[in-house]
């Protein structure tokens, strides 16, 4: 029997009667559109944070693209990021007509190397853009000193690390805006699109609020360009109903990670073979939105794994630099060389809060 690379059937069945529940009511008010439960959300969610603001909006992807509209980024900007993420990071930087400049990675963390972000700062950057890859934080005081320094705001790319924590403060408030995504698959997940913008700058929540909603800050005024970046009620209902027990499923992913690196940390291989489990920096938490190794010959290792019903994913294959649609920029293969050295080996195995002792075990034993 195939383990589930990621269990959203038996989480359903586990908060069926709450989901539903919430749900119902959504469909008894039919305000489909910025209904009640996205304003609880909302205030639900900074509080989580620990953050005056919290803007619920369509998606991840939307979230970051409302930041930098918000922050006045466009055409001739730069932004700093990393090119070991996902393609809506360096995305909706190309969108707004900025240049995404891309800084290689901590060989560790995954995360971006904030000992090489100055060198990369010109009189065009606009923000830095950090991601808490793989459910654990940036070196974000680094990062956040390097811009108080030159004057730039820093929004990080959340859309892995909601529920983590850098320093005993929670990922999302970290800086001057934390972006996250409801993705289904993310630890905390809807059951569509969905995400969060996070801020304590009232001026800069009340601009995002505003962009939300196409520029609109009261109705049919519009002071500015917008998107329809708003979040479905549906989703905010079963965001919320899901957040009753997020506590437990950080715990579970957090006990679950731990146990995986020590089990394939006791295995015996070749220093040829040998698995790179993910390092954990003292100071952070992670909510292991993948729990991600690093391997040689990983197309055997996968193939071995999926003859023995067990599904892998590769986060991420090609860095962004690489990426044809960003060939305008010029970057070119060896600009980053640990970006480009960890694409070629890392690999996610199955990670959920409902995954077995039994099922990682499973796991376990195929990659030995």
């Amino acid at each position: 029997m195939s383990i589930p690379f990621v269990d959203l059937k038996t989480q359903y069945q586990a908060l069926k009667l709450q989901i539903q529940e919430r749900i119902n009511r959504v469909l008894e008010h039919g305000q489909y559109i910025m209904g009640p439960e996205v304003a609880e959300l909302e205030e639900r969610l900074a509080a989580y944070v620990g953050v005056k603001h919290c803007i619920a909006v369509s998606s991840g992807s939307d979230s970051l693209l409302i930041a930098m509209m918000a922050l006045g980024i466009g055409h001739g900007d730069e932004v700093i990021t990393t090119p070991f993420t996902f393609i809506a990071t360096g995305e909706m930087i190309a969108l707004l007509g900025a240049k995404p400049v891309f800084v290689d990675i901590d060989p560790r963390s995954y995360n971006i190397d904030p000992e090489k972000i100055e060198t990369a700062i010109t009189s065009k950057t606009r923000a830095i853009m950090p991601v808490s890859l793989y459910g654990q934080c940036a070196d974000m005081d680094a990062i956040n000193a390097i811009a108080d320094k030159h004057g730039l705001p820093v929004i990080e790319d959340a859309a892995q690390s909601f529920g983590a924590t850098y320093r005993g403060r929670r990922s999302c408030g970290l800086s001057t805006v934390g972006s996250t995504s409801f993705f289904p698959s993310k630890p905390l997940g809807g059951y569509g699109d969905g995400g969060a913008l996070f801020t304590d700058d009232d001026d800069l929540a009340k601009v995002m609020r505003e962009i939300r909603v196409h520029g609109q800050d009261r109705r049919y005024h519009h002071p500015r360009v917008g998107i329809n970046g708003r979040l479905d009620t549906i989703q905010a209902a079963i965001l919320l109903a899901k957040l009753e027990r997020f506590d437990w499923e950080v715990a579970q992913r957090q006990e679950i990670g731990a146990r995986y690196s020590i089990l394939l940390s006791e295995g015996e291989r070749t220093l040829a073979d040998a698995i790179v489990t993910p390092h954990i920096a003292p100071e952070n938490t992670s909510v292991y939105a993948q729990y991600t190794i690093q391997v040689s010959g990983r197309d055997v290792v996968a193939k071995r794994l999926h003859a023995a019903g067990i599904p892998t994913a590769v986060h991420y294959p090609v860095p962004l630099h690489l990426q044809p649609a960003f060939d305008l920029f010029g970057y070119k293969e060896g600009d980053f060389p640990i970006a480009e050295a960890a694409s070629g080996r890392v690999i996610s195995l199955p990670m959920h809060a409902e995954l077995s002792s039994q099922d990682q075990d499973r796991v376990v034993a195929a990659l030995l």
